[in-house]
């Protein structure tokens, strides 16, 4: 059978600058702007003429980050707790054999800029960096299907309340980090989804280039500390 050899046609820059705390599916952090950048020779403006016309668009992406060393037919997704297991084509898993993703995203606007084209979207689930493959437009009429069904995944997981120390608050505003995308972000529990509702142990997650540390209780998600990119930390 033949085999292919697939080029990246733009890079996308998030604020995720590692995988944990990027949203386990596209549009839960629907504020979080995002840039996709074509790449020569992709980003020839005509390639992108009448795309402003579609709000969102399909974005095909190739799962960089994630080591595939062997097939492994039965994942654990998050949406059942992390320990039910289901078969790895009935889930979203980035373990797939050949590290295809695909995102439907909100574009908000198709920008030239210094000849090259730059799409400006919304809720990005990628890792900053992450090679985007292909670019098509979502059409309501045919890829909008009222009667799906959702399987084990049937409405969107239950956002928590995200709240700041006034330390960690002084320095988002000093920084002039996107408060407002941090809470959307920060909402969906990044935590391994087996993690339960009371929880000690402090988390960091690489956002904005600073490391965001925070604790989970019950709910509430809090905001201790911002701390530079390379600080070490564990998680």
């Amino acid at each position: 059978m033949d085999t292919f050899n697939l080029e990246p046609i733009g890079v996308i820059h998030t604020p995720y600058g590692q995988k944990f705390a990027v949203p386990r599916q596209p549009g839960l952090a629907s504020a979080v702007a995002c840039e996709i950048e074509l790449l020569p020779p992709y980003c020839d403006p005509q390639a992108c003429i009448g795309l402003e016309g579609f709000s969102h668009i399909h974005v095909i992406f190739i799962f960089d980050k994630v080591e595939v060393d062997k097939f492994r037919p039965m994942i654990r997704p998050p949406r059942l707790g992390g320990n039910q297991k289901v078969g790895l084509f009935a889930s979203r898993s980035p373990f797939r054999p050949s590290r295809l993703g695909l995102s439907v995203l909100k574009l908000e606007k198709v920008e030239n800029r210094n000849g090259k084209t730059v799409l400006h979207v919304l809720g990005a689930d990628m890792v900053d960096g992450t090679p985007i493959l292909d670019i098509k437009p979502y059409i309501p009429f045919v890829d909008a299907l009222p009667d799906a069904v959702g399987g084990f995944a049937l409405e969107p997981p239950k956002l928590k309340q995200v709240a700041f120390t006034s330390e960690a608050d002084a320095l988002i505003t000093k920084l002039k980090l996107d408060k407002a995308s941090l809470i959307d972000i920060l909402a969906q529990d990044p935590r391994p989804a087996y993690k339960g509702t009371e929880d000690d142990k402090p988390y960091f997650a690489l956002l904005m280039g600073y490391n965001i540390k925070f604790t989970v209780s019950g709910e509430i998600v809090t905001v201790l500390d911002v701390l530079p990119a390379e600080t070490a930390t564990q998680q």
